[in-house]
């Protein structure tokens, strides 16, 4: 094994092969391994490491035994080197590998998927040749880690998992909605909100709590509300307020074709929720293409 690990210093920082030995002794717990797996021998990396403390001025490991221990510094820095060094590797791995020109994998509900990306899609990629837009389907919450996406766009609240970043690109705004094909479009459509205390509505087990909270928002009781027809996703009840078959209740932005197309009209408007439009992507990723795609979102939940 070579006893050189040579490095080349930068003005604001250690140097870069010292921290790469700190990160991996602090990683596997042992500066033997550490060699082994940088190719070095210990010695080489006990150097380094003790070159590093030197010149932070503190102590990065401790001796217990035959052990070694992280300081409280040492547990700090470990975090912060093994962050900076994974996003090192996977971009250059992004790199070397072309990723740039790989499809760009955005998770979304089925629901909002149906209702507004599929109608917007040949827009995008007009205006945004470059993503390569591959869309996936899911429900609910997606796997905090965003496995095998790129990003998921959700309508969701606050507080988000910290792994995420968040891209806020609009407020949620909730409203009941009807169909002139109902059977008593004219009374319930020229009447007060209140009104719909003696409807049956339409809901969804997905969001069960839409109904009480616009309520609130009215100042009527919710308690007084009649639950007509469930169903298990936002697209089959909205599909079923379109039939004429009851009295909905949407996020704005996912109906506002609809509204447009006279097939939906929302006569008691719509009421601004803790719910927010937000694209997440991993916290470790930061990509040109996905800037993009928020500014492209957000003028598109901004002109509905």
């Amino acid at each position: 094994m070579s006893e050189k690990l040579t490095y080349s210093a930068a003005r604001d920082l250690p140097s870069l092969n010292a921290l790469r030995a700190f990160e991996v002794a602090a990683r596997l717990g042992s500066v033997s391994r550490a060699g082994n797996e940088l190719h070095v021998t210990h010695g080489a990396v006990s150097r380094q490491i003790r070159a590093l403390e030197a010149e932070l001025g503190i102590s990065l490991f401790q001796r217990q035994g035959r052990s070694l221990v992280l300081t409280a510094a040492g547990l700090r820095l470990r975090d912060a080197t093994a962050a900076a060094f994974t996003q090192l590797r996977e971009t250059c791995q992004e790199l070397s590998h072309g990723a740039a020109q790989a499809p760009y994998i955005l998770g979304c509900p089925s629901s909002l998927l149906a209702r507004w990306m599929i109608p917007r899609l040949g827009r995008l990629d007009t205006e945004l040749p470059g993503l390569k837009l591959h869309l996936s389907a899911n429900e609910g919450y997606p796997d905090p880690s965003l496995s095998g996406l790129h990003a998921a766009l959700l309508l969701a609240e606050p507080p988000w998992p910290a792994v995420w970043r968040v891209h806020v690109l609009a407020p949620e705004w909730i409203g009941p909605v009807l169909s002139p094909r109902h059977a008593d479009f004219t009374r319930l459509s020229q009447g007060p909100a209140s009104v719909l205390s003696e409807e049956p509505l339409l809901h969804t087990a997905s969001r069960p709590q839409a109904w009480p909270d616009w309520a609130h928002a009215e100042g009527l009781a919710a308690e007084r509300l009649q639950m007509g027809q469930a169903f298990e996703h936002l697209y089959y009840l909205l599909e079923a307020a379109v039939a004429g078959l009851g009295v909905a209740i949407a996020p704005r932005q996912l109906v506002a074709d609809d509204l447009r197309s006279g097939r939906l009209q929302a006569p008691w408007g719509f009421r601004q929720t803790r719910g927010q439009w937000i694209l997440c992507t991993p916290q470790r990723t930061n990509e040109a293409r996905t800037d993009a795609l928020v500014v492209w979102l957000k003028q598109e939940l901004g002109g509905d």
